[in-house]
């Protein structure tokens, strides 16, 4: 079935536009912020050349991101007016099964032609962009290794997950409510295995040895109150140039895991400062806040999904037909598809939201870590090194961080961490 161009595929249409150019506008203005002026508060940790070099990264990946997302617009657009949502529903059909296996079979080949699309950039960015800067320590061989590792843990996690929310929503009175409740506990469920289950599939953990760090980070622990049982040094450096450390676990089990080149990176006291930091959330109790926060996004997802999915409200009528479906061949499947296209401009809305929620957040941890350690000196020599080592842009434009930053940009911290002084 041709798509239905109603008031519906219209302003869709129109909204996806804006989106685009709204993009567009800041990835250019954030070019033109800029400086060829080395911040002051940097001169003691980046020189012209290296300073250079970070802004080449950011040209370079702002011109990536400009072509992905035109080509992911572009995408969208030629499928969805040459009818391919309809297209791939009637030979899903042709392939006989219940609802639910058609279902399955439908959503399966949107994420797989999905997939093999955007691999190109995909392989592009690792072993071209990456690879140009320095950062890229990926081999073909284990690229070739992650893909196939992702791709049966999203068959064996995801084909489960959405089979689940597709009986639910085909057999189920208010079925968001049980969807939701349904994911709600996969997901915590998953979040809790996922340390222990599945980063190990990807990274090698080990034991952090005895020394003067581990030393140091379990005595910071112990000032903090913070319930440690565990420190690992990931193989980050495997992969890529750029550093990291993160926590994950529950209750009172927490574990701590450093980027080996990380450790390379920093001093000892910097290194404590940037666990401080991630401690800092925890006492500050952001996490709990994030975790309730997004369990009740979760309902509200779940809630309109259903008003989606009911194919005889006045909105699906017009929905369905503009996607090229029929509306007597309606069913959630179809539902859940055109449900994330039409979420990704409310998302956007959202993720504003979020993300100036989370820079709060993050100039609280920050604070944390300069009062248990006594001083902020730390923390941003940590925070310079981090940033100059991961070619960060230091003057980014405002409405980028608005639309996209969930950390403070580098400078902003080092001058709220100064202020502390």
């Amino acid at each position: 079935m041709t798509p239905e161009i109603n008031t519906l595929a219209i302003a869709l249409l129109i909204i996806f536009l804006l989106l685009w150019n709204l993009d567009f506008i800041a990835t250019l203005l954030n070019l033109k912020s800029l400086r060829p002026e080395l911040p002051a508060e940097f001169r003691d940790t980046l020189d012209a050349e290296k300073y250079a070099k970070s802004q080449d990264y950011t040209r370079a990946s702002s011109r990536y991101h400009l072509i992905t997302a035109t080509w992911s617009l572009t995408l969208l657009l030629v499928f969805w007016w040459m009818g391919g949502f309809g297209w791939i529903d009637t030979h899903s059909r042709a392939l006989g099964g219940s609802i639910l296996i058609i279902g399955l079979i439908y959503i399966g080949v949107l994420y797989i032609g999905n997939y093999l699309l955007n691999l190109p950039f995909e392989i592009y960015d690792t072993f071209v962009l990456e690879e140009r800067f320095g950062f890229n320590k990926t081999t073909k061989g284990t690229f070739i290794a992650d893909q196939i590792k992702s791709l049966i843990l999203t068959a064996l996690i995801g084909i489960p997950l959405i089979a689940g929310i597709l009986w639910i929503f085909n057999n189920v009175d208010h079925a968001w409510l049980w969807a939701w409740g349904g994911v709600t506990v996969f997901t915590l469920l998953l979040t809790y295995l996922a340390p222990s289950l599945i980063l190990p599939l990807f990274n090698k953990f080990e034991p952090m040895p005895d020394g003067e760090l581990k030393d140091a980070i379990h005595k910071m622990a112990e000032r903090c109150e913070f319930p440690l049982t565990e420190i690992s040094i990931m193989d980050g450096s495997r992969r890529s140039a750029k550093s990291n450390a993160f926590f994950t676990g529950f209750g009172k089990r927490k574990k701590i895991a450093l980027y080996d080149n990380l450790i390379e990176q920093q001093t000892t006291e910097e290194l404590v400062a940037v666990l401080a930091h991630e401690i800092g959330h925890f006492k500050r109790k952001h996490i709990v806040q994030r975790m309730v926060l997004s369990v009740v996004q979760m309902g509200v997802i779940f809630f309109l999904i259903g008003l989606v999915v009911d194919a005889d409200n006045a909105f699906s009528q017009q929905l369905y037909p503009a996607f090229g479906i029929p509306q007597e061949r309606a069913a959630p499947h179809h539902g859940l598809v055109l449900f994330m296209l039409l979420f990704k401009p409310v998302s956007l809305f959202l993720n504003v939201a979020m993300n100036a929620w989370s820079r709060k957040h993050e100039f609280e941890a920050d604070a944390y870590a300069a009062e248990v350690q006594g001083t902020p000196a730390h923390l941003i020599t940590a925070l310079k090194k981090l940033s100059a080592d991961n070619l960060s842009n230091l003057t980014p434009h405002r409405l980028r961080v608005i639309l996209d930053y969930s950390h403070p940009p580098v400078t902003e911290r080092i001058a709220a961490l100064q202020k502390l002084a």
